[in-house]
């Protein structure tokens, strides 16, 4: 059985982080892991935009940013949805042809925006390969219904408390080797 993993949380709880303990330790087993991870960007200790970043390739593009004068938006940071689609459409594709392990992080109300991207992360939802996504706990937009709605997922909640315990716990998921943890 292939393994799909939702991982939500409140925001800054750590979702990011864990999805990169878990493939560091996936790689390590040599496991090819592909897709995007997104990153705060900051100045000093001030949050100011959202890198998306190619986990192959590892090319990056800042697309929301305090300075983006845009309708959409992601809390303060104005949204450019082509600059996203730069780097994940071809990060996605990458992983969908090459990856034995994909990973998104994270399905949310930007990425909702992109027709392509939506239209993308659906092929590979349905796909037989191991998926690992992070959610927004609270998200309401289409797609992110569709994710948590699905039989094929396992839906897990990281907090403060479970998160370092989840990283184990998700790599046996994926590998098929569910534990009692």
């Amino acid at each position: 059985m292939i393994s799909k993993v939702a991982l939500s949380g409140s925001e800054g709880v750590g979702k990011t982080e864990v999805l990169k303990k878990v493939i560091e330790i996936l790689e390590k087993e040599g496991h090819v892991v592909g897709g995007i991870i997104t990153e705060k960007e900051y100045e000093g200790k001030e949050p100011v935009g959202l890198r998306v970043i190619d986990w192959h390739s590892k090319n990056s593009i800042i697309f929301a940013h305090k300075s983006i004068n845009s309708r959409i938006r992601v809390g303060k940071f104005g949204v450019d949805i082509k600059a996203f689609d730069q780097i994940a459409i071809p990060a996605l594709q990458w992983a969908k042809d090459n990856a034995e392990i994909i990973v998104i992080d994270e399905i949310g109300k930007v990425e909702q925006e992109s027709k392509q991207y939506t239209e993308l992360v659906k092929e590979i939802l349905d796909m037989d390969k191991m998926l690992i996504v992070t959610i927004h706990k609270k998200g309401r937009n289409p797609l992110l219904q569709e994710v948590k709605k699905r039989d094929d997922m396992r839906n897990l909640e990281i907090n403060p408390i479970n998160r370092n315990v989840l990283v184990f716990k998700i790599v046996n998921i994926i590998k098929g080797e569910e534990s009692t943890i």
